[in-house]
């Protein structure tokens, strides 16, 4: 390409031990590094806006093609902590379900697991923002991120919708990786892997730069998430694409 290759991320404290080096200049004269919620980074991938995003896997389905980059994931091989359904009853009185406005897999994810594992047959509606006040009563709602650690000292009830995955199918779960919609030069594509290494060795100063009062962030960061693209999750990913609408 004739110009710097537009790579999205999403700001959640979990994609640190994977962008850490490129904030911090690696292939600075290469990339340009934008940062949102992962429904947005999602629709820039799907409209040309970046040509790299470590994306919510359940937007593979929309995209005409697709090329998974590198080596690294956002994953659990269990309980992942940050995406769960939170209420204030048990599993079998909930009656609404609302859905995080900023995620496409982790509410794909929870339709699965209430129609298949849990069985249950809520109302489910897309929740706007500030929608966790509207946890109560019969009403549950899904919560991912940063939120997520958050709202696990609040609600009475939480079920972890990675390790109700790996529960139900015996696999590790995905829940972004980094896709491109074009081909893209191998060389690249290895030094951009290198970045993600060498953010991942860094972990001791991202948690002490990236402060959380909710939860132990270098627990976190390796006992719940698994960066490791490995062959179990590219195995637990094609198993859950298949249960997605569109995916052929």
């Amino acid at each position: 390409m004739d110009r710097k290759i537009r790579v999205g991320a999403v700001s959640y404290l979990n994609t640190k031990p994977l962008i850490y080096g490129f904030e911090k200049g690696i292939m600075e004269n290469e990339i340009d590094l934008i940062i949102d919620y992962p429904a947005k980074i999602a629709a820039a991938l799907l409209n040309d806006e970046i040509d790299i995003g470590l994306v919510p896997v359940a937007i593979l389905p929309e995209m005409k093609n697709y090329f998974i980059i590198g080596d690294h994931c956002i994953g659990s091989e269990g309980e992942v902590a940050s995406v769960c359904l939170f209420s204030e009853v048990p599993m079998e009185q909930i009656e609404t379900v609302l859905l995080d406005y900023q995620s496409r897999t982790s509410v794909k994810l929870a339709q699965v697991l209430m129609k298949e594992f849990w069985k249950i047959n809520p109302v489910m509606k897309t929740a706007a923002a500030d929608f966790r006040s509207l946890i109560t009563g019969t009403t549950a709602a899904v919560v991912i991120g940063d939120r997520a650690l958050e709202q696990r000292k609040i609600s009475a009830y939480h079920y972890d919708l990675a390790l109700a995955w790996q529960q139900h199918t015996g696999l590790p779960f995905v829940f972004a990786a980094w896709i491109s919609n074009k081909p893209l030069d191998a060389a690249f594509i290895n030094r951009f892997n290198d970045a993600n290494d060498f953010s991942l060795q860094h972990i001791d100063k991202i948690v002490a730069t990236n402060p959380s009062p909710f939860f132990d962030l270098k627990k976190y960061y390796l006992n719940y998430i698994s960066y490791n693209l490995t062959a179990s999750k590219k195995a637990g990913l094609k198993l859950f694409l298949e249960k997605i609408p569109g995916y052929q």
